[in-house]
């Protein structure tokens, strides 16, 4: 029997990210509140991971010193693992990286992951802003992050400035993923040997493509034996499929609104989004969140299942951008109770 058949979403870990989402009306402190609030119940649900993405200059959302949330959200759990999904390297000083994420692993050892991506998380104003006097447009990635591995452990490789030390951080285990939408960060982390995670929930047109890169190109490491693949989905769930669609489109909203080059605080759901978005914009809007999901408990299984056959994932990480708090925390506890079967 093959891997395809014999794989079931009940043996599959399932992680959060979480995008911190500011609501219209509300502020970032919201925001961390219910971020916090998620993190418990997902310990208490059986989640395996929780990661916060790095964005500027979107009022919609709060994460923006991811290191900061990372280490909020870990003093107020205890055992699921925190990280970044990710921490964008060029925009920073690798130095500065090892030296954050040793102290956060010093602070809640054994629970922090660290994800890096090389896009810029931002839009160019930001950019410019943020790498003023690193000089770096994301090329030079492979070498920030071979110096980033070299702060933290300098008896394997040998890249980082002489006569500098990242402490904390040198000799802590932290693990290193590579996110990615496209083959560069897929075939990067295969020849380093290094779990890969794949940016579906917004770029799903590469994502069949860049797996089989990763895993084609991939080199077994000391940190990994056999390639390692995390998906990300978006997921809304509810007790019925219309209110779970209903529930969507708020991130459907947002989505509509970057596309028209615009940014803001999530938006509450609407009965339809007919009278919001033209059918070009509609098209390019279901097109680019093609990897989402809204449904009851059977909608989402369905779903997922075939999802995994599709991909062969290791892991999922399901992201919800929904409105209501409260209709956020039942989604996800639909998800591990009802789907997954994990508590």
């Amino acid at each position: 029997m093959s891997e395809a058949v014999t794989k079931r979403i009940q043996d599959i870990p399932l992680s959060i990210l979480d995008l911190a989402p500011v609501r219209e009306g509300n502020t970032p402190a919201d925001s961390f509140r219910n971020t916090l609030d998620l993190a418990q119940h997902a310990e208490q649900w059986g989640y395996n991971r929780y990661w916060l993405a790095e964005h500027h200059n979107m009022p919609g959302i709060a994460s923006s010193a991811t290191s900061l949330v990372i280490g909020y959200v870990a003093a107020g759990t205890s055992k699921i693992r925190v990280g970044s999904g990710g921490i964008m390297l060029p925009n920073h000083a690798p130095l500065m990286i090892a030296e954050q994420f040793g102290t956060l692993e010093s602070m809640y050892p054994g629970r922090i992951d660290l994800g890096l991506g090389r896009a810029p998380g931002s839009d160019q104003p930001a950019m410019r802003a943020l790498r003023r006097g690193l000089g770096s447009d994301g090329n030079d990635f492979p070498e920030q992050l071979a110096e980033l591995r070299a702060y933290l452990n300098p008896t394997a490789i040998d890249s980082r400035p002489m006569g500098v030390r990242a402490v904390p951080g040198e000799g802590l285990d932290i693990p290193i993923w590579l996110l990615g939408s496209s083959g560069f960060s897929a075939q990067l982390a295969g020849h380093l040997g290094l779990p890969f995670a794949f940016a579906s929930h917004f770029a799903p047109d590469y994502l069949l493509a860049a797996l089989q890169l990763y895993r084609s190109s991939f080199r077994p490491s000391e940190v990994l034996e056999q390639p390692y693949v995390m998906v990300g989905v978006n997921i809304v769930a509810a007790d019925t499929d219309e209110e779970a669609l209903r529930l969507a489109t708020s991130h459907e909203q947002q989505f509509l609104n970057i596309i028209r080059g615009r940014t803001g605080q999530l938006k509450p759901p609407v009965d339809s989004m007919d009278t919001l978005w033209t059918e070009q914009e509609k098209a390019i809007v279901r097109k680019q969140l093609s990897y989402s999901i809204a449904g009851n408990k059977d909608t989402v299984r369905d779903k997922l299942e075939y999802f995994l056959q599709q991909t062969q994932a290791d892991e999922f990480i399901i992201t919800g951008q929904i409105y209501d708090h409260q209709a956020r925390l039942r989604s996800y506890q639909i998800i591990a109770e009802d789907v997954k079967g994990s508590v």
